[in-house]
């Protein structure tokens, strides 16, 4: 483990995990909501499964966080300012993805130093948690795996993005999900803890390495033979899936929050994501 890696963890161990709670936000991210929508709506079945009513605010948007690295603190803040009046009430707060939960998490208190909203804005990261964080450490959901209904052979890879790994140190709460999923596999490609290329902003400034960054660990991965790719990020996700369609290979990929809900109720995960939106979208309008 790099010192990196060891000043995260370490971090993140520190914190002090709440009961399960009654409610709960969730933080559906840009990405998830633009193109992974079916890992959305599998979290908030897993959080309903474990008996916690799931509110997830129609006003949120972005974290901030493309503003936020490219060094425009004002323009983050105005965008910021919205996810504090749609997180406030003082329950937690799920976020879908390692590099959102970072920004909420860590950096939101450096963005309000000194600002009116500050207090805000530590509670708020205070009680926001990463997907799997949340799930491990919190419902103690690797517990409960063993009872999945699926537990057909499924060998995996598993790839952690660096904001999950590096920023808020929940690499072994990921693989601790999927390791214990009966009949699942998880390999491990070469260089395991590189990034991928993505970055956010760096694979639109630096697209030449960064292609070549996904190249090199499209390739690791698919050397592996595995059967799917799982990863709690949606940047990754789509940087690594991409690249592996242009380079011809078939390889299905999956948010870590959609494994977890197909294998443990069984069925095709796509048609159960589909009726269970329609339904949620449903409850969602009779409520509105």
């Amino acid at each position: 483990m790099t010192e990196q890696n060891t000043t995260a963890a370490a971090s993140r161990q520190s914190r002090v995990y709440p009961p399960k709670p009654e409610a709960v936000y969730l933080l559906g991210t840009c990405l998830v909501d633009s193109f992974y929508p079916e890992a959305g709506m599998d979290a908030i079945a897993l959080l309903q499964h474990a008996g916690i009513e799931v509110i997830f605010p129609q006003s949120q948007s972005c974290c901030g966080q493309p503003a936020y690295n490219s060094g425009y603190d004002e323009q983050a803040r105005a965008v910021a300012r919205t996810q504090l009046q749609a997180f406030a009430a003082d329950i937690p707060v799920v976020v879908m993805m390692g590099s959102c939960a970072g920004m909420v998490h860590k950096e939101y208190p450096k963005l309000f130093a000194g600002q009116p909203e500050e207090a805000a804005a530590i509670a708020l990261a205070a009680r926001s948690y990463e997907f799997s964080e949340f799930m491990v450490n919190v419902l103690q959901l690797e517990q409960q795996l063993a009872q999945a209904e699926d537990q057909s052979p499924l060998t995996v890879a598993l790839h952690t993005s660096c904001s999950a790994r590096r920023g808020m140190g929940v690499a072994a709460e990921h693989k601790a999900l999927v390791e214990n999923l009966p009949g699942v596999q998880v390999v491990e490609p070469e260089r395991v803890a590189e990034c991928c290329g993505f970055g956010g902003t760096f694979a639109v400034k630096q697209g030449d390495i960064s292609a070549a960054m996904a190249a090199d660990k499209a390739s690791a991965i698919a050397a592996t033979g595995c059967q799917r790719l799982v990863s709690g990020d949606c940047g990754c996700l789509m940087n690594i899936s991409g690249t592996l369609d242009r380079q011809e290979r078939a390889l299905p990929v999956q948010h870590l929050a959609s494994l977890l809900y197909t294998r443990l109720n069984g069925g095709d995960g796509s048609q159960v994501s589909q009726q269970r939106s329609q339904q949620y979208n449903k409850k969602s309008g009779e409520k509105a």
